[in-house]
């Protein structure tokens, strides 16, 4: 079916304010807090997008918090006759995850973890990630069954209403499959819990109607040969097409049935709180290979011999997926020099719980690996580093391909499966169709060893000429598949994209149980309507996504959500896909002529999107095509800012000594004064526009630290200390003088001297400029600073040592501020973080400390960037018999100066942390970063300090 006509994506119905007024009044009806209900437009557009094609714009968002109040917003949706859908990590890439009613948001309040009987199973609510809930679990040597590839964000919710699976667990350790107990909540406000030993009576008796439905759908599925036998063949792959009709051969009673219907049910037949899995064990030794085979055929035909030798991966890419590959700046070794014809190759991992089990898993395999007509060799690595680097070429064919596609275009990325013994046709027929429907970047990759195929693409949806060629693609794709009797959906869920075609795959009788059940679930057609099942056959091209170009630096954002688990503004205002979002419905309304519209948007933006951006780009390590949204914020603050602005900007660089001396002054003094006092003083500041320069008091604020130390040139010089100024404008914890002075006393015990430069009262690493977006200021003490550093480090023969991590971060950002030509002359200069200096240069040659018997640890945002984390944790173990990271640990968001001025961002980013912390005891509290112990200190009340001091005290 093609369309006439593009189509846009579809507004709701005009929403006066009245209307949305009373729709807002209704649903803060059905929770405890009405904060947590909002129907301004720009939460609602921020909440829109996900990591599908299409887009839904909903007329009100709630973060509910209990069963008990998604039951009432189902009820108050049913009342209003408005549609509802459940969202958590949005990472849903077949349209499931959004709606133009009601978005209600299951993953802010909902990220409890229990591990039970050592973690053989684990209780998991729907807002946890996959990775969250394998950290949990890492230290009984266990994980989840289902390891899909999009762990780092998408969440518990999704990987039950999807039924993930994942590269390793095929159908046998599934979410179905390993499922014991599920607690959901029907439409009717009916809670079902299935570990309960009554759940089957409880359910018989307040659902009569749907008790007695899902045994006659049993029967009636039971009693057709064919049904059953459709059944059988699909769930014999991976699959997840249509509602899991293997729910009604495999189990008996209602409950059984419901729940394991409830998986892969993407929302529309109810609300999953809280689910209880069976665990997997944890492989820790692999040996992996790249069999670089000369076609397809060649290929498929390895399969067998290589699963039945005991590969528990086999990864298959086709010759469009090398040739991107190839394309890397750091091609793997298999990969150089080889003219890709038709050639294909397999990632094969071999893995076994003990080094002597892998030694002889891969003894036997080896005659069959020998027998392949391998072009490459096939030589199997245990090196982490080189597996590392070949799993990264299979992870980054994502990114290479939606990095390197036209601005305005979208990334597609499908999902089909096959009977093995059709995997070969299915791809060269799948080849076909890419050059005869004009996708001549498509790639082909995906779990071989299941039949499971991904194909990407990339599709412009803004004129009809090009919804024309993907719907005759599509077309054509679902007969491909269908004759080769495979399905549509192997992991990524139905949702818009396949939904017309589940009656073509399944037939009338088995679309009509589908039909069935939905009516015994939801006879109200509340939730999720037009996901999984939809008799329209071109719902699928309706509601596109459009993506305007709109900066370089992130239009080759996807969507995709992997930023939000490690933003820390997520809970509080928006993430970096919501921040790209808003700039792209920015961009559309302004070409819509929507004045009204731009404007909400645009006043929304600078508080929401700029001003609370922590801006500690912990979003670029997630990314899989590396935007840094955070660094875009600081560039936007960088143009709000005048020419008046940043004049006053490099004055204060020029006579930063004197700017540092004044604040430690004024903090002594406020400290003097009465605080209401001062409170009036700073909040009549911030009300006469310094919002951004002059942080609301607080008693808990330390006073101003002591001086930073003097020049030091002593013989052999091992390196240069840079103090950092931010342990000079606040004090310490407690009596301690700070990290500073640690640190000298630690390299004076250790015999290890260092040079302190001249001048460096009036230095700083350019942090603060930087992150305020004045420019000016930050080439001017990038300049003053690199050049100081240049001498004292003899030309950069030196290394230079800095004691707070985020300031270690800043001066290697620093160059960056520079002229190209100035660049290249400060590039010999190397910059070394206090504790990663410490634990190579001092502790080996430091006396034995004391040790305490507990450390709560806190890494920072700086920690990660500089790959810090290894040595900040064996320097705290240097000091303490048991270190812990909390599992729910996140950047503080306290971002130098943005926990003063927005207290509000650190309150949200540090909550899960704090209550984690203060729900233990521990001896002392430790971080690496002055401003990052403060963050911490106000979320836990409890005293966090410099490592190094602790260090300094232990040695002493």
């Amino acid at each position: 079916m093609t369309p006439t006509a593009a189509t846009p994506p579809a507004a709701p119905a005009p929403a006066t304010a009245e209307r949305a007024a009373d729709l807002g009044e209704l649903l803060s009806s059905c929770v405890g807090d009405p904060a947590r209900v909002t129907t301004d437009v720009p939460r609602r557009v921020a909440a829109a997008h996900d990591a599908s094609p299409y887009l839904f714009t909903p007329r009100a968002v709630v973060r509910a918090a209990s069963a008990a109040e998604v039951g009432a917003l189902m009820a108050g949706a049913r009342a209003a006759g408005v549609p509802l859908t459940l969202r958590s990590g949005g990472t849903s890439l077949s349209g499931q995850a959004g709606g133009d009613g009601i978005l209600v948001d299951v993953r802010s309040h909902w990220r409890a973890a229990e591990v039970l009987d050592d973690g053989l199973r684990i209780r998991l609510q729907p807002g946890l990630t996959v990775r969250q809930a394998n950290a949990r679990l890492a230290r009984y040597g266990r994980r989840l069954g289902p390891d899909p590839a999009s762990e780092s964000a998408c969440t518990i919710g999704g990987l039950v209403a999807n039924n993930s699976s994942g590269m390793n667990c095929g159908t046998r350790d599934n979410a179905y499959r390993t499922m014991e107990s599920l607690q959901f909540v029907l439409p009717s406000g009916t809670v079902v819990d299935t570990a309960a030993p009554d759940a089957d009576e409880a359910l018989r008796a307040r659902e009569p109607e749907l008790h007695a439905g899902l045994l006659a759908l049993r029967d009636r599925v039971r009693a057709s040969a064919g049904s059953r036998a459709t059944v059988e063949r699909l769930f014999s792959m991976k699959n997840t097409m249509g509602y899991g009709l293997n729910s009604f051969l495999d189990h008996t009673e209602p409950a059984d049935i419901l729940a394991h219907l409830m998986i892969g049910s993407e929302g529309t037949l109810g609300f999953v709180g809280e689910a209880v899995f069976r665990t997997v064990p944890v492989l820790p030794h692999t040996a992996t290979g790249l069999l670089v085979l000369p076609g397809l055929a060649e290929a498929t035909d390895a399969l067998p011999a290589l699963l039945a030798a005991g590969a528990r991966t086999a990864e298959l890419l086709d010759a469009a997926s090398l040739r991107v590959a190839q394309r890397s700046p750091d091609p793997v070794d298999e990969l150089r020099g080889l003219r890709v014809e038709r050639h294909a190759a397999l990632l094969v991992e071999f893995a076994e719980d003990s080094a002597e089990e892998l030694e002889a898993t891969v003894a036997a395999a080896r005659p069959a690996l020998d027998r392949l007509p391998a072009v490459t060799g096939t030589a199997l690595v245990r090196d982490p580093r080189v597996r590392a680097r070949l799993w990264h070429l299979r992870k980054g064919l994502y990114t290479a391909v939606a990095g390197a596609r036209r601005p305005g275009t979208t990334a597609l990325l499908e999902d089909i499966a096959v009977p093995m013994e059709r995997l070969t046709r299915t791809c060269e027929g799948l080849i076909g169709l890419f050059g005869r429907h004009g996708y001549q970047d498509a790639v082909i990759f995906g779990h071989a060893r299941d039949g499971n195929l991904h194909f990407m693409l990339t599709q412009d949806f803004d004129s009809a000429p090009e919804i024309e060629r993907y719907a005759r693609f599509t077309d054509a794709m679902v007969g491909l598949v269908l004759d080769a009797g495979g399905t549509l959906k192997a992991e990524h869920g139905t949702g818009r994209a396949m939904a017309p075609f589940v009656r073509r795959q399944y037939g009338d009788e088995l679309y009509d149980v589908m039909r069935e059940l939905k009516r015994l679930c939801d006879p109200h057609g509340v939730l999720n309507p037009g996901v999984l099942l939809e008799d329209d056959p071109a719902a699928h091209l309706r509601s596109l996504k459009s993506v305007p170009e709109i900066d370089p630096a992130v239009d080759a954002c996807v969507e995709c959500g992997y930023c939000e688990p490690v933003c820390p503004t997520a809970d509080a205002t928006t993430t970096p896909r919501q921040r790209i979002a808003l700039q792209r419905e920015i961009a559309l309304a302004t070409a819509a002529g929507d004045d009204e519209r731009r404007r909400a948007l645009e006043a929304d933006y600078a508080y929401a999107a700029v001003d609370s951006c922590a801006a500690d780009s912990l979003c670029v390590t997630a990314c899989p095509v590396t935007i840094d949204t955070g660094a875009v914020m600081k560039r936007l603050r960088a143009e709000r800012h005048g020419a008046t602005a940043q004049r006053a900007g490099s004055a204060t660089a020029r006579h930063w000594q004197a700017a540092v001396k004044g604040v430690r002054v004024a903090l002594g003094t406020a400290h003097a004064a009465p605080a209401p006092a001062v409170r009036a003083a700073t909040g009549a500041l911030r009300r006469l526009g310094a919002g951004e320069l002059v942080p609301a008091w607080a008693d808990d604020i330390p006073r101003g630290g002591p001086a930073r130390p003097g020049p030091r040139r002593p013989a052999g010089a091992r390196a240069v200390f840079f103090a950092a100024c931010i342990g000079s404008v606040f004090a310490a914890e407690g009596a301690s003088d700070g990290a500073a002075a640690a640190f000298l006393r630690l390299c004076d015990r250790a015999g290890v001297p260092v040079v302190v430069p001249e001048g460096l009262s009036g230095l700083c690493c350019g942090t603060p400029w930087q992150s305020k977006g004045y420019t000016a200021g930050h080439r001017t003490m990038a300049a003053r600073t690199l050049q100081a550093l240049w001498e004292a480090s003899d030309h950069g023969r030196l290394p230079v040592v800095c004691d707070a991590s985020s300031c270690t971060h800043g001066l290697g950002q620093l160059p960056g501020a520079l002229p190209e030509s100035d660049r290249a002359r400060f590039a010999a200069l190397r910059f070394v973080d206090s504790v990663a200096f410490t634990a190579e240069h001092l502790l080996p040659a430091l006396p034995e400390p004391r040790r305490l018997g507990s450390l709560a640890l806190h890494p920072t945002c700086s920690t990660v960037h500089l790959g810090l984390d290894g040595a900040l944790r064996t320097v705290a173990a240097a000091v303490s018999d048991e270190v812990t990271v909390p599992d729910s640990w996140g950047c503080c968001a306290f971002a130098g100066d943005r926990g003063l001025l927005h207290p509000e961002i650190t309150a949200s980013a540090t909550a899960a942390q704090a209550a984690e912390i203060t729900a233990g005891t521990y001896d002392v509290y430790a971080s690496c970063n002055r401003t990052c112990e403060m963050g911490m200190t106000r979320a836990t009340g409890r005293p966090y300090r410099h490592v190094l001091e602790l260090l300094d005290e232990a040695t002493a």
